[in-house]
């Protein structure tokens, strides 16, 4: 067998594994694993429900998959030490966003909030409960532009911060009960 039909035949493997498996997510792991569905009505107000979150991910992954699998284009796919080492350093970049994202919170309330302030009772008030989001969303953003671009720049941090203000915007502003991450956890 040729190389480019190795190659051929590793994306058409990846491809249905994506597409069972955001199928598996959809269908039964985010149904039996989420309390409510997509959104749920309360005294007639809607907002967004557990599963949300997750489906829409799923869906992304079952985009790919099918776009992985339709493409006509000859694979690119040739797996060597590189890419390993940009896969390892990709996730040791997501896994410091996260812990940035995480920690910003807690620790701005430590340093500049009152003595007697915790962050689990101000993770829902502004200034604190956009912190963690905003500073480690950003990073992670201006990190992916950054290294696709192979450079930093200026252009980079703009376009991460309104993206990250984007999100604030969809996700945080129009819902009252709705908590950015990291603060469900925290």
């Amino acid at each position: 067998m040729s190389s480019q039909q190795n190659r051929n035949r590793a994306d058409f493997v990846l491809a249905l594994i994506a597409i069972l498996g955001a199928v598996l997510a959809i269908g039964l792991w985010i149904p039996f694993d989420t309390d409510s569905g997509l959104t749920e009505t309360v005294r007639r107000q809607v907002r967004v429900g557990d599963a949300l979150g997750p489906t829409v991910a799923a869906g992304f992954v079952l985009l790919g998959g099918l776009v992985l699998l339709l493409r006509k284009a000859p694979s690119l796919a040739n797996f060597s030490d590189r890419n390993l080492t940009f896969l390892v350093m990709l996730v040791v970049g997501f896994a410091i966003c996260i812990l940035v994202m995480r920690w910003t919170g807690p620790a701005a309330v430590a340093i500049f909030g009152d003595e007697a302030a915790v962050y689990r009772n101000l993770r829902d008030t502004a200034p604190w409960k956009y912190l963690g989001f905003l500073l480690g969303g950003w990073l992670l953003v201006f990190a992916m532009i950054a290294r696709a671009e192979r450079r930093l720049s200026l252009r980079a941090g703009v376009i991460a911060l309104i993206a990250v203000l984007a999100l604030i915007a969809v996700y945080d502003l129009p819902f009252d009960d709705l908590l950015l991450p990291p603060n469900g956890d925290v």
